[in-house]
């Protein structure tokens, strides 16, 4: 199957190379980035051994289009998206944490409340809640940003302010600017009949200090979505929600005895699970665009990025 899961690009004026889960980002001169949206998957905080044709594509042809319907509200770093699986924006300083919020009780917080947990990231979660009911108000859960192959760890605002993660001036800046975008993927999801259940955003600043959007906002790996038409029938019969997110990946790894943890091997993931993860990305940018996806070339996906980006950073420095 052709998809890119690693790459080794030198572009004019490259100056370094960060590689996390899924996304490698060039920093050239200029204080430009490029990029680039493997097809690499990752679950539990774990890249999966194989690629997912077309993911690539997806995250970043969701992840432009959702700034892109954003930037009134908050800005961000996105500058051109020269190729499918490649997005070029300005450099920034990342903050070292992500901002979790979740409008409904799903998935690592349902997790922790079946534990008994009643806080979550310093945030009390009421009493007598049902898995997928919402809160009666979204609340913001962040985390530490891992590097490739840590995990993410719940840590509480005021664990954040303590140890100087983030100064307390900025941290407003991130919590008002996470609620605008949860409010606008919320309408957003809403006009395509789905509901945006949680959700990451990550911030980064710009060298003039400029706090803006960078990263994935509202893709199905960063996101959780349900489908709004049976939500109320399906929690009162409490039977499970059909949702569209990369939980169906979780799931089956769970299904198969793995959850990332110390001494688990991830199981084999053969040629018909891949095209079914595949089919199911795409079934997710249609539900969440609302528009046809149109699968770009693969035969040879490195030479076609590089002569995308080679092209554009040319009429760039014109």
């Amino acid at each position: 199957m052709n998809t890119v899961i690693d790459t080794d690009f030198n572009f004019p004026g490259q100056q370094s190379v960060y590689k996390g889960k899924v996304r490698e980002v060039y920093t050239l001169q200029n204080d430009l980035l490029v990029m680039i949206a493997t097809d690499r998957l990752s679950a539990f905080d774990v890249v999966m051994p194989k690629g997912i044709p077309y993911k690539g594509q997806i995250l970043n042809q969701i992840a432009t289009k959702m700034m892109k319907a954003t930037e009134d509200l908050v800005p961000n770093w996105l500058i051109a998206t020269p190729d499918p699986n490649v997005a070029i924006g300005h450099m920034c300083e990342p903050f070292k944490v992500e901002m979790v919020i979740r409008g409904y009780m799903s998935g690592h917080a349902a997790r922790e409340y079946k534990a008994g947990k009643r806080i979550l990231c310093g945030v009390p979660m009421p009493e007598g809640m049902r898995e997928n009911d919402a809160f009666p108000t979204p609340i913001i859960t962040p985390a530490t940003k891992a590097e490739m192959g840590d995990h993410d760890e719940d840590i509480s605002k005021e664990e954040i302010l303590a140890q100087g993660i983030v100064s307390p001036e900025d941290y407003a800046v991130l919590e008002s600017y996470t609620y605008k975008l949860f409010e606008r993927g919320s309408e957003i999801a809403a006009q395509r009949g789905l509901i945006l259940v949680d959700t990451k955003y990550e911030f980064g600043k710009t060298k003039d200090g400029k706090i803006v959007l960078i990263d994935e906002i509202h893709t199905p790996d960063s996101s959780r979505y349900f489908y709004a038409e049976g939500y109320e029938e399906r929690q009162a019969a409490g039977e499970p929600q059909k949702q569209l997110s990369k939980e169906f990946v979780r799931q089956w790894l769970i299904s198969n005895d793995f959850q990332g943890l110390e001494g688990q091997q991830v199981p084999e993931m053969d040629d018909a699970y891949i095209t079914s993860v595949s089919d199911r990305y795409i079934e997710l940018y249609e539900n969440i665009t609302g528009v046809a996806f149109q699968k770009a070339a693969v035969s040879d996906i490195q030479q076609r990025i590089q002569d995308n980006v080679l092209s554009y950073l040319e009429q760039y420095a014109s």
